[in-house]
């Protein structure tokens, strides 16, 4: 038998192959507001929720599966992105648009229902790099780095995991040696999302003097600066983490972050950030069951769209409950939030059940499009492998669910009673 050569294999163009169901490269219309939440938005928030929804499905729809089939990132969408002028949504003044918290929410779920690599981007580049510069920054940083990343003209990134050190980032290694005119990092860091193209990073390193964390803005051509991309992932494969090396990186004075004196200043960003996390999975399962709501009504079977058998409409209508309780959820952690009500507890509660329910969400979808459910064409398929990441970051189902354990108890338990207990700074 002959071997082909790889440009003579023909391949399968799906929107042909499969005339009775569309691929999501056509997004569906948005059917999965069925308690008509909202209602409970003001118009501006509807306002920005439409503008990004129409943006997503307009221009990234179309493209999002070859970026996702090659981990490529679609760079010509930046500059469109920064043209909504939704990033640094969080913040007031410095180009910034100063949304409400909970339209900013809007910009990640809409994002994320469509594509969950690009609302990861945002994520990063807005609620941990844009944000940790407007909390801890001095007013020269911000007058220096904020206008033009918020137009995106510039883009961020957050360093802080560590190959060693992931849900216990407090106990991280880098270090910083304070010298004349500045500082010299090193160490390592790992799973840093936007890394490899990045013109700011921020970093975290432990003082060498104090043992306390500082933070630093540090520009992407500093020597002894490498990022290196991180190949061969199953989800968020538009996303560029890297594996971020600091060799004797020398950051002046001027670009130490002067808000960020221990671990616990940096949980002002993060409990932002998770916030927002906790929103993402609320969008890439309302993105499935659009998907599915569509493809059951196209799809036949015995002369019948798949709508029409018991089991389907079951779990569609699983799907559907599943949704409003984790938009509810999001929706109340959100006002939480906004009346400093908000606790590392009730942020990690949300997250960790909104993914969860998430997880069952997606994987229903799966199921419901049988064969065509491994394919990325039909969206599932990809939604699927991206929620196993969201199930992951910002800390682990089960450090989240130990979390909220700890606040409602007392009792930590984090680390065995006999393991080397390290001091949290």
């Amino acid at each position: 038998m002959d071997i082909k050569k790889k440009e003579e294999i023909k391949t399968l163009d799906v929107s042909i192959a499969f005339p009775q169901a569309t691929p999501a490269a056509a997004f569906p219309p948005c059917t999965s507001d069925y308690y008509q939440f909202d209602d409970l938005l003001t118009p501006e928030e509807q306002s920005v929720r439409m503008k990004v929804r129409k943006f997503m499905e307009k221009e990234v729809a179309p493209i999002m599966t070859k970026y996702w089939e090659k981990a490529e990132f679609p760079f010509e969408v930046i500059p469109k992105i920064g043209a909504l002028n939704v990033i640094g949504g969080g913040l007031q003044g410095y180009g910034c648009p100063g949304l409400s918290v909970t339209a900013s929410a809007l910009v990640f779920v809409e994002a994320a229902r469509v594509d969950a690599s690009l609302s990861v981007f945002i994520l990063v580049h807005d609620y941990l790099a844009m944000l940790t510069i407007g909390l801890c920054g001095s007013e020269i940083q911000r007058q220096n780095y904020l206008p033009s990343l918020a137009k995106l003209e510039s883009i961020g990134c957050w360093a802080l995991t560590e190959p060693e050190y992931g849900s216990d980032a407090s106990s991280l290694t880098t270090t910083a040696q304070k010298v004349k005119g500045g500082w010299i990092l090193e160490g390592q860091k790992r799973w840093i999302g936007n890394s490899t193209f990045a013109d700011v990073l921020i970093v975290f390193a432990r003082n060498t003097s104090t043992n306390k964390i500082n933070g630093f803005i540090v520009k992407k051509d500093a020597p002894g600066l490498e990022a290196m991309k991180m190949e061969n992932k199953i989800g968020m494969r538009i996303v560029q983490n890297g594996d971020v090396l600091l060799k004797k990186v020398f950051v002046p004075d001027e670009d130490r972050l002067p808000g960020v004196d221990s671990f616990q200043d940096t949980k002002k960003v993060l409990a932002a950030s998770r916030l927002m996390v906790a929103w993402q999975p609320v969008g890439i399962s309302m993105g499935v069951y659009d998907m599915c709501h569509r493809y059951l009504k196209e799809r036949k079977q015995f002369g019948a769209p798949l709508a029409a058998f018991q089991l389907n409409q079951q779990k569609l209508v699983k799907m559907l409950g599943n949704i409003q309780g984790m938009f509810l959820v999001a929706w109340r952690l959100t006002k939480m939030y906004d009346s400093g009500k908000m606790t590392h507890g009730h942020a990690s509660l949300a997250k960790s059940w909104i993914t969860l329910r998430a997880r069952e969400t997606v994987s229903l979808g799966r199921e419901l499009l049988g064969g065509n459910g491994i394919l990325a064409d039909f969206l599932v398929a990809k939604a699927f492998c991206d929620m196993e990441a969201v199930y992951t970051y910002e800390g682990t189902y089960d450090v989240n669910t130990l979390v909220t354990g700890r606040e409602v108890t007392g009792i930590p338990t984090f680390k065995p009673a006999f393991a080397n207990q390290r001091t949290r700074l």
